[in-house]
């Protein structure tokens, strides 16, 4: 009777036992198991750490609560400004209602995908090829707003969408690169005639203070020369000022205007009809003096 005892809780013991080991599972932290017994819904999810279903009848789907990080393959499409371009985005999101997730649609993950691509070319083709390159933070938002408006109904929600690259043509680079540098070389050229507007100034204002005082531009004159003698040079080029010249000129003995110069010899006047037909003024002359 005792041994019947014994083996009969013996049996229970293993039956329970196997009983546990069908029905027990195990949740992990970041996931969120869903129950459905004979195929229906379970209500509430069940939480991390250990649980129990009936064999046979319930079953059990675990969901990953953590954000996932999708890439979306590179699209290629027409921007609104006609240029041919290749966008390819990052998407983060995470499951926030893992009933949904399950029931709403067969895989959200590929749902989200599908979704990311489409919305990726409809901002392509709505964006001009500035914005693609310089006006990222605004069409991430965008994007954004576009694959989280239908994800919001399958308990998934879209925590980040960021535009990754943009791949442009071979001869649109070049003309980027072209107007790139002719905008550098117009700012240059702006710059250099600014400069030189500001020098041509200052430029008047020292002419103005050596014009009061004759003897700063011989001083500046002997500054220049000792800069270039400075450089060790085997010829010097010395500027010669033009009021110089014309200072030597004025002093030059016998030059108009000379201190002391005698004034030319004026020739005496000449009356028209007595000159002969050789011109000759001093035939002229003496055919006047002699009596006829």
């Amino acid at each position: 009777m005792v041994e019947e005892l014994l083996i009969a809780a013996i049996a229970a013991g293993v039956g329970v036992a196997a009983y546990a080991a069908t029905a027990a599972r195990v949740v992990k932290q970041y996931e969120r198991g869903v129950v459905f017994r004979l195929g229906r819904l379970r209500e509430g999810v069940r939480g991390p750490g250990f649980t129990l279903v009936v064999p046979g009848i319930d079953r059990l789907r675990k969901v990953n609560m953590q954000i996932v990080t999708m890439p979306v393959p590179a699209q290629e499409g027409i921007t609104r400004d006609n240029v041919t371009v290749r966008v390819d985005a990052v998407v983060y999101f995470k499951v926030v209602n893992a009933a949904d997730a399950i029931i709403e649609v067969e895989d959200y993950r590929f749902a989200v995908s599908q979704m990311a691509q489409t919305s990726l070319r409809s901002i392509i083709g709505k964006s001009d090829l500035d914005d693609l390159l310089s006006n990222r933070e605004q069409l991430n938002q965008g994007l954004e707003l576009m694959i989280d408006s239908p994800a919001v109904g399958w308990g998934v929600q879209i925590d980040r969408v960021e535009i990754k690259d943009v791949s442009l043509p071979e001869t649109m680079k070049r003309s980027m690169a072209r107007q790139a540098e002719a905008d550098r070389e117009r700012r240059a050229r702006v710059i250099n005639a600014d400069a030189e507007l500001q020098a041509s100034k200052k430029l008047a204002e020292a002419a103005a203070v050596m014009s009061e005082q004759p003897a700063a531009l011989q001083l500046r004159l002997l500054q220049t020369v000792v800069a270039v003698a400075a450089e060790k040079n085997s010829t010097l080029v010395l500027p010669f000022p033009v009021e110089l010249l014309r200072f030597l000129e004025r002093a030059a003995p016998g030059a108009p205007g000379a201190p002391g110069a005698q004034p030319p010899p004026v020739p005496p006047p000449v009356e028209p009809g007595t000159e002969d037909a050789g011109g000759s003024g001093d035939r002229a002359v003496r055919r006047r003096l002699s009596p006829s």
